[in-house]
């Protein structure tokens, strides 16, 4: 049986949206994306060692999953890019599009047994990124056994949360966590 993992990047009030730039993902009317690029300089390098450097296979949510499509298949060469290109990419989707991006499989349905099915293969870990809808689903569904949290030393107010109001009621235990110079923390949490 293999494990899944959840990488992300939250604000100190715990939003999650958008990240990276601010067109990522403006629903719900989110006007402040692009809050942790200012950070990427230093935290980039980090992820990519601590939390990118083993193989992992990919699961996203489909919004999620578009952005990524949209970018990284053309992204300039880069560690990062030919790791994200070449993993096995699980997209939980209820749409009838197509998945363009390389190594890319819906996972259709009922997602929580999907997640179940694949967890219970043989292969290497499963890592969500993004996906706070899905991340959310599988936390109250008890199929997270880690979570990989960047926080950054900012506050958006509104925003996609890491963890909603309806949150199940899980222990943690914190096994690895840095500060970086910048001031964001790495902090690293397996199911206790």
């Amino acid at each position: 049986m293999r494990e899944l993992a959840v990488l992300s990047f939250v604000t100190l009030d715990g939003v999650m949206q958008a990240p990276s730039a601010p067109e990522e993902d403006t629903s719900g009317g989110f006007a402040r994306g692009g809050w942790a690029a200012p950070y990427w300089e230093e935290v980039m390098p980090e992820v990519a060692r601590t939390a990118m450097s083993a193989p992992y296979d990919i699961l996203f949510g489909r919004k999620t999953y578009d952005i990524f499509a949209s970018h990284w298949p053309t992204a300039p060469k880069s560690d990062v890019a030919e790791i994200l290109n070449s993993a096995r990419k699980h997209v939980a989707t209820s749409s009838s599009n197509a998945l363009s991006w390389e190594n890319s499989y819906a996972l259709t349905g009922d997602i929580v047994e999907g997640v179940r099915n694949l967890k219970s293969d043989v292969g290497p870990l499963l890592q969500v990124h993004g996906s706070a809808r899905l991340i959310q689903t599988l936390q109250a569904n008890d199929l997270i056994d880690e979570f990989r949290i960047w926080t950054f030393p900012v506050v958006v107010g509104s925003g996609k949360r890491l963890f909603g109001e309806n949150s199940a009621f899980m222990c943690y235990a914190l096994h690895d966590f840095r500060v970086l110079d910048n001031g964001v923390t790495q902090q690293m949490f397996r199911r206790a």
